[in-house]
């Protein structure tokens, strides 16, 4: 048997009606002079004046903490939430706010209008206008009442947090309905009138905007993740203006393809000479982004994923530098176009992370190679102007150029075990296996398994070379004294002199010591579905 649901529009105009009754309930009671209220309405107003004109010093007291809690104050910090929220680029959230300030404030003007109530005779202080609704009351339950939206909604903030700052703003609707009422400028009706209309007007907003008052809403975390929430989720776009050519063309397609998937307007982030990104990746943390796209070289990868190491947030690779090695090894196309639609209609994957130390070097990681001789000095030998010129066939030009670099003596030590001692003309460790051109260097590399693989090359002479490069082509497994692989945790690579030392194709100048360590599952990358 078939059920049938009201459609969705029905629903929120029933909703509407359901938070809008009992400002009509209470204002057919008022006007409809209803003996039970009006009773309630001069008993309390008769005490109140019988108390002010015997305790003067709380007639004065309760005037000013009325000159405090005014309406525009209420709406002040309403403007207030709302301009932070624009700095966290909350845009829904923010208009949210503005429209239900506004919307208090023309209907408490139009009510009071309508329906022209005297104020209580027995007033305590001098003040003009008419007594139905109370503004003050409306405005503080108004301001009160989004904050309880706003704050759910905003990641980051834990609840013991929230809960310091609902109180405060629940003790003020209380203090300033009950201030309207000590100094016998309104009704306890008006009251109850103000409140109701704050109801109304959130509940209104709150469904015209799709929003849920009083409930706590889940952010979309991601386009794929689509729960019908109606706040946008959020984007930063870390990129190398260096590595990324047409800089206006690229903006305008990302802005785009995020666009149309439901995403805000995005943080917009460029990396400096100075810093490669990891200001810029904490810029992203702090915005709060729901994903970080970041174009550049794999260094500019590195640093950025870095930054991200532990924070759950994931991050989409936009292949746009020479190497483009960890985009290669999660099978991100190089076109911009696809490579887009692939992240952003993609999957979560966790991946490794790598920390690295060494002499001279602070803490860092890599999420691709590091390496120690030869592959690091044809890294650092290749000139930049080539590689913008021709990509990573110019690492082949710095090869042909170092092809006779000498070997080292190193001592190798993995996981803790005994040291094993090679003369070799390199040493890479990898988080990830392939290089430019498919070339399998560590063919059981895998991001994701909690390892990292190492290969030993030592080729004695310069005619050892096609051998060792045949080797890795058919991703041999046999170990021979020229091409040695090894897996483990934590790999501490000594030279016996001053070698170069490289981090996913940067340069990191010479030394004698690289320590590598896995650091499993500690970054999330969106990666394409799987076929």
């Amino acid at each position: 048997m078939k059920h049938h649901h009201p459609p969705t529009h029905v629903g929120r105009a029933l909703t509407v009606v359901l938070g809008a009754l009992p400002f009509i309930v209470v204002t057919l009671l008022v006007f409809q002079d209803w003996p039970p209220l009006r009773r309630w309405d001069e008993s309390v107003a008769s005490r109140v004046a019988t108390y002010g004109a015997a305790h003067e010093n709380m007639v004065d007291v309760w005037q000013v903490i009325g000159a405090v809690i005014l309406p525009w104050t209420s709406r002040a910090v309403i403007l207030v939430v709302a301009v932070y929220l624009w700095h966290r680029r909350a845009r829904l959230l923010t208009v949210w706010l503005i429209v239900s300030a506004g919307a208090e404030l023309g209907l408490v003007q139009a009510t009071e209008h309508i329906f022209e109530r005297p104020r209580p005779a027995q007033m305590l202080v001098e003040s003009g206008g008419w007594s139905y609704v109370s503004g003050h009351a409306t405005a503080a339950f108004v301001m009160a009442g989004a904050l309880g939206v706003v704050l759910p909604s905003v990641r980051g903030w834990r609840r013991r947090f929230r809960l310091l700052v609902t109180l405060p703003t629940i003790a003020v609707v209380w203090i300033a309905s009950v201030d309207r009422v000590a100094l016998n400028l309104h009704w306890v009706s008006d009251v109850l009138g103000g409140w109701a209309l704050g109801l109304a007007i959130l509940t209104a907003t709150s469904i015209g905007f799709g929003l849920r008052p009083g409930l706590r809403r889940r952010r979309r975390r991601l386009p794929s993740d689509e729960n019908g929430s109606s706040v946008p989720p959020r984007a930063a776009v870390i990129v190398n203006p260096i590595k990324v050519g047409d800089g206006v063309a690229f903006r305008r397609k990302v802005t785009r393809a995020l666009a149309v998937r439901g995403f805000d307007d995005p943080l917009w982030l460029e990396t400096r000479e100075d810093d490669p990104g990891n200001a810029m990746a904490k810029r992203a943390i702090e915005n709060e982004s729901d994903l970080i796209l970041v174009a550049g070289g794999d260094g500019t990868v590195r640093v950025v994923c870095a930054a991200l190491s532990g924070t759950g947030i994931p991050v989409g690779v936009i292949p746009a530098g020479t190497g483009n090695l960890l985009a290669r090894n999660l099978h991100i196309p190089l076109d911009l176009d696809d490579a887009l639609e692939r992240i952003l209609d993609g999957r979560d994957r966790r991946i490794d992370l790598v920390k690295v130390s060494g002499d001279g070097l602070d803490t860092d990681h890599f999420a691709v190679m590091a390496g120690l001789g030869l592959d690091a000095a044809i890294i650092t030998g290749a000139p930049p102007i080539l590689k913008a010129q021709i990509g990573w066939t110019a690492y082949l030009v710095s090869a042909a150029k170092n092809i006779n670099h000498p070997s080292v003596k190193v001592r190798i030590v993995l996981d803790d075990e005994e040291a094993v001692e090679r003369r070799v003309r390199t040493v890479v460790v990898g988080n990830v296996g392939m290089l430019q051109a498919n070339i399998p260097l560590l063919p059981d590399a895998r991001p994701d398994d909690g390892l990292i693989d190492v290969v030993v090359i030592a080729p004695r002479r310069v005619t050892q070379w096609p051998l060792v490069f045949w080797r890795v082509m058919t991703r041999t497994k046999r170990t021979e004294m020229y091409l040695e692989r090894f897996t483990g945790r934590k790999v501490e690579i000594t030279a016996a002199v001053d070698v170069q030392r490289q981090l996913d194709g940067d340069g990191i100048g010479p030394g004698r010591t690289l320590t590598a360590e896995v650091e499993p599952g500690s970054l999330v990358v969106r990666v394409p579905k799987r076929r």
